[in-house]
C-alpha cells in the first residue's frame, strides 16, 4: 500500500487552457492516507473518472504532480505504479477458467503455486465464486464475470492501491448490497488503499471511510459520511447526500436571524458580511410541522415510504421536504414549519459560512 499525494493537480482535455472553465478537473491538493477506503462521488461528468485515471497513470495531468510514498510518479506508466484497477464493465479472459483468471496476476509475478492457490481460494470464497472455479469464463453471466474482475483486482496483496470505476454497474440490484459488504470486509481484512468511483450515494456511504464529493470538476468536500450529512460544505453536498436532500431556501441574514418568506427564524450562530446569493440549508430530518409556531407552508402531498412519511410543502414559493414519523398526526391545522436552529446552515454563493458563537 502507499500514501498517494496529489500536488496542485489539474487537467484539461483541450490544448492551451486559458481559464478555470477549460479544466475538466479543477486544482486539487490532497493526501490519500495509506490503507483507507475512499469513494469518489458525484454526478456523471463531474471529473471522477478523470481523477481516477490520473492516479492510475492512464492520464497525465495538465498541471501538478502525483506521488506514491513521496516518490514522483507523474510520468510513470501504469505498469510501474503497482496498482490494480477494476473497470465499469467486466474484463475477463473467456478461454480461461475462473481459477486461472483469478490466478493470472499472481502467476505473472512469479509467486509459488501453493501461495497462488491459497490466495485464489480465499478471494473466491469472499466473492462466492468457489463453486465455479473450474468453469471457463465464457458463457457466465455479466454478474459472475464482474465478480471475477473484482477478484482479479483484489487478489494481489502487494499493490499500492486498488481503483474501482463504477464496478457494480452491471451487477444485479439484489446482489449489489452483498458485494458492497464483501468489498468492505476485504478492506478490513487486507487493509488495501481502495478508491471507488460511483454516482450512487448509497454505494459511497456504505463502502468508504471517507467520501470525496465532486461537482463540475471540483472537489467540494472530503469527509466521513457523518460529516457530509451533518455539515455539508457546499449546497451540492447537501442536495446530493441524503434522501430527500437538504432544503435550500433563499434568505436574508442579519446577525443571528434569517429572514425567510413568511417570517424570521433564529440561527444557532451569528453572521456578518455575507456576499453573493445567500441561502439557509436545513435537512428534512430537522424540520417539523406545527399548528401554532413557525413559518406558514402549503402542503402539496405526503409520501409514505414505510419507516416515515415525506411531506412535500411550499414555503413562500420554495419547495421543501419535511420528515414526519409514521404515527405523527398530519391534520389540516398543521400548516406551519419549525426548523431546529442548531441544525440550520448558512450558505453564501453555494459555500457554507461558519458563523460566530
Amino acid at each position: 500500500m502507499a500514501r498517494i499525494t496529489l500536488e496542485n493537480i489539474a487537467h484539461a482535455y483541450r490544448p492551451n487552457p486559458q481559464g478555470e472553465a477549460d479544466y475538466a478537473l479543477k486544482e486539487l491538493d490532497y493526501d490519500w492516507t495509506d490503507g483507507e477506503a475512499y469513494a469518489l462521488l458525484g454526478a456523471s461528468g463531474c471529473g471522477k473518472t478523470t481523477l481516477l485515471n490520473i492516479i492510475s497513470g492512464l492520464i497525465r495531468p495538465s498541471r501538478g504532480r502525483i506521488l506514491f510514498d513521496g516518490q514522483d510518479v507523474t510520468d510513470a506508466p501504469t505498469a510501474e505504479r503497482n496498482i490494480a484497477q477494476v473497470f465499469q464493465f467486466p474484463v475477463v479472459y473467456d478461454t480461461l477458467t475462473v481459477r486461472d483468471n483469478l490466478a493470472f496476476p499472481l502467476r505473472n509475478r512469479g509467486l509459488p503455486a501453493a501461495q497462488v492457490a491459497a490466495r485464489v481460494q480465499a478471494v473466491a470464497r469472499m466473492l462466492g465464486l468457489e463453486d465455479m472455479l473450474s468453469r471457463r469464463a465464457r458463457g457466465l453471466t455479466a454478474d459472475a464475470k464482474q465478480k471475477i474482475s473484482l477478484g482479479r483486482g483484489m487478489v494481489r496483496q502487494d499493490v499500492n492501491a486498488i481503483l474501482f470505476d463504477e464496478p457494480l454497474t452491471v451487477i444485479d440490484p439484489h446482489m449489489k448490497w452483498e458485494l458492497r459488504t464483501q468489498l468492505k470486509s476485504l478492506h478490513r481484512e487486507f487493509g488495501h488503499t481502495m478508491i471507488y468511483v460511483t454516482h450512487d450515494q448509497t454505494e459511497a456511504l456504505t463502502f468508504a471511510n471517507r467520501v470525496v464529493v465532486m461537482h463540475e470538476g471540483r472537489v467540494v468536500q472530503i469527509g466521513t459520511p457523518q460529516e457530509l450529512f451533518e455539515r455539508p460544505a457546499h449546497t451540492f453536498v447537501g442536495y446530493f447526500i441524503g434522501s430527500p436532500g437538504m432544503n435550500l431556501i433563499p434568505a436574508r441574514i442579519e446577525g443571528d436571524r434569517a429572514h425567510l418568506p413568511g417570517g424570521t427564524i433564529p440561527l444557532g450562530r451569528g453572521y456578518a458580511g455575507l456576499s453573493g446569493p445567500v441561502e439557509i440549508g436545513v435537512r428534512p430530518e430537522f424540520a417539523r410541522l406545527s399548528d401554532a409556531e413557525g413559518l406558514p407552508v402549503t402542503i402539496r402531498r405526503v409520501e409514505d415510504v414505510g419507516r416515515h412519511r415525506i411531506v412535500r410543502a411550499d414555503l413562500g414559493g420554495t419547495p421543501i421536504s419535511i420528515l414526519a414519523d409514521e404515527d405523527e398526526p398530519l391534520g389540516p391545522d398543521r400548516t406551519r414549519v419549525v426548523f431546529d436552529s442548531d441544525r440550520v446552515g448558512v450558505y453564501a454563493d453555494g459555500w457554507r459560512v461558519e458563523g460566530r458563537p
